[in-house]
């Protein structure tokens, strides 16, 4: 009998939690791990890659850019304990795809309803860029997230996860290089071959959050016009872009 996608989801991450591939993000989250901050001192920081986290039924991926040094790096769970992540769960459970609006630590009691988390890089990178053979060694963590999860969407937080998304089409040979599809806020694209339909925003970081960039209307917004896409008929395909 096949393994369930929740089995085998499990491997990757298990897979994914001991990946050492890019020798600087692993000096780092572990130089990270040790200095710590004051705040955190009593924490056994997770220092890892960062695992992916959600419902294994979800129709929704949301994408990501990496872990934060003081939270996923520190918590062991994407987008938790830290100012972004603050942000993404009030309006995940604002708009029905969390059970609850804070995200602390693993054992908070956090559940995604129909929604799957995860980050273009399971690492956390100095200054929040990582470079782009790091990005291109975490893709086929991706890769294996989408063919077990099938998503009918995907939602990119920021430019860096949005070109991620299209690199990883691009390189299985479902898009052409120049793929014509351009970040903005707010966008949404209809991709050919029964792909996922792919959202954008700006990514949730206490820089775009704190100065208005994004707003909770605006990313409500783009939540609600995914909620209302995935109520809708499932278009011919959708289910089996990557069976």
């Amino acid at each position: 009998m096949r393994p369930s996608p929740e089995h085998e989801l499990r491997v990757l991450n298990e897979q994914i939690i001991a990946c050492r591939k890019c020798l600087r993000l692993v000096r780092w989250r572990e130089a990270v791990a040790r200095r710590k901050r004051r705040a955190y001192r009593d924490w056994d920081y997770w220092s890892r890659p960062v695992p992916g986290f959600g419902d294994p039924a979800a129709e929704l991926l949301i994408l990501g850019l990496a872990p934060a040094a003081h939270g996923g790096n520190r918590t062991g769970r994407v987008f938790t304990g830290d100012r972004s992540g603050d942000f993404l769960f009030r309006m995940l459970h604002r708009a029905g795809f969390a059970n609850q609006p804070h995200s602390l630590h693993r054992d908070d009691g956090l559940r995604l309803q129909n929604a799957y988390l995860c980050a273009a890089v399971r690492c956390a990178p100095p200054a929040n860029r990582p470079r782009p053979q790091e990005i291109a060694n975490c893709r086929p963590y991706l890769a294996r997230e989408l063919e077990l999860l099938r998503p009918r969407a995907v939602l990119a937080l920021g430019r860096i996860a949005f070109d991620a998304y299209l690199s990883l089409l691009v390189e299985q040979g479902r898009l052409p290089a120049r793929t014509g599809y351009h970040f903005r806020h707010g966008a949404s694209y209809a991709l050919p071959d029964g792909l996922p339909r792919l959202f954008a925003s700006y990514h949730p970081s206490q820089q775009n959050t704190q100065t208005g960039r994004l707003t909770p209307a605006m990313f409500l917004g783009v939540l609600r016009r995914i909620r209302r896409y995935l109520s809708g008929p499932v278009e011919p395909g959708k289910l089996s872009h990557l069976c």
